[in-house]
């Protein structure tokens, strides 16, 4: 088993699994799996790079996965329920499980922002919720994600 591996060395991944017509909307937001590549499955750790002008995510809230963010380059915004708050290297913020308060980070600036995530992984029983956009996601049957439109038809 491998014990250290450089972060280059992890695929950089520029996919979104949004359905239309949400997917085009976090173009721009590059990520490396890092937990992946190390078979870790109780949590993620992902290393997120946003162009300028992109977003990490639409913005979500949680009911079972709490998530960490550590700025380590640029200067992303954190857009919340109540405020947006321009962050800085160094900066880390959480944002805990069912709390309701919807979150994400928009690259503002000009240059590249980079950011480390950590999220626990309970696809089974979370729930997500976008605020903004007709759009939810369910626990499936199988312990899959579900994108549902509110009034619960599926996408």
């Amino acid at each position: 088993m491998t014990r250290a591996l450089p972060i280059t060395a992890i695929e950089e991944r520029s996919t979104s699994s949004y359905p239309e017509p949400f997917r085009d909307r976090v173009a721009g937001r590059h990520y490396r799996r890092l937990a992946d590549a190390f078979g870790l499955t109780q949590f993620g750790v992902n290393l997120v790079r946003l162009a300028p002008g992109a977003m990490s995510a639409l913005r979500h809230a949680h009911s079972a996965e709490d998530e960490f963010v550590l700025v380590l380059q640029g200067h992303p915004t954190l857009v919340t329920n109540d405020a947006e708050e321009t962050l800085s290297p160094g900066l880390c913020v959480g944002f805990p499980c069912n709390t309701g308060d919807a979150h994400h980070l928009v690259n503002r600036s000009t240059a590249d922002v980079v950011f480390l995530v950590v999220g626990t992984r309970a696809p089974d029983r979370d729930t997500v919720d976008y605020p903004d956009e007709d759009l939810r996601i369910e626990p499936g049957p199988d312990g899959s994600r579900r994108f549902m439109r509110k009034d619960g038809t599926p996408y």
